[in-house]
């Protein structure tokens, strides 16, 4: 099977064996970080939902798969991560006619929520002090070190007992001082 050599990262679907989404999706993500691919694929997802499941006794918050046996893999679609995705234990192969990858649209990806290409600004920038508004640190008062806009996530030093200490937090966690 020959794939023409594409560039642009896209979203495939592909099917495992019942019950195999989590083991082939950390073997996958593995594989692109022992043999460097972070820049041929991507993401790895299993799209799930939070459900509260209700017994006799209680009720507990469970996650529940929304596509079981299928996982979604964001990659540059070429003969070597064709293979690589292919064979990795628990896949039986991509979605699409004939098992040819067929990349989701646009519209399905935006459908599932499985990215969101909102973006954010922040009010704060590296250096300024901020003061955190919620979590466990909650009215602490850092600076911030680094703000990662796609991870959602913003690294702050808090000076605590005389030591400063790194916290992670998300961005809406933290406002302007």
């Amino acid at each position: 099977m020959s794939l023409q050599n594409e560039t642009t990262p896209l979203w495939y679907v592909i099917h495992t064996y019942s019950g195999y989404e989590n083991k082939v999706a950390t073997n996958i993500e593995k594989i692109v970080e022992n043999r460097g691919l972070q820049n041929m694929i991507f993401d790895v997802r299993i799209p799930t939902e939070t459900v509260v499941e209700k017994t006799e006794k209680e009720e507990k918050e469970i996650e529940r798969k929304l596509f079981p046996s299928y996982v979604l893999v964001k990659m540059v679609m070429n003969d070597n991560t064709w293979y690589i995705v292919r064979n990795t234990r628990g896949c039986t192969g991509f979605v699409g006619p004939e098992s040819k990858p067929e990349p989701l649209t646009e519209a399905e990806v935006a459908k599932m929520g499985v990215e969101t290409t909102v973006d954010l600004e922040v009010e704060y920038k590296v250096g300024d002090t901020v003061e955190i508004t919620a979590g466990p640190m909650e009215g602490s008062v850092g600076t911030v070190d680094e703000i990662d806009i796609p991870a959602r996530k913003v690294r702050v030093r808090i000076t605590m007992f005389g030591r400063e200490l790194p916290a992670e937090l998300e961005l809406h966690q933290v406002k302007l001082f």
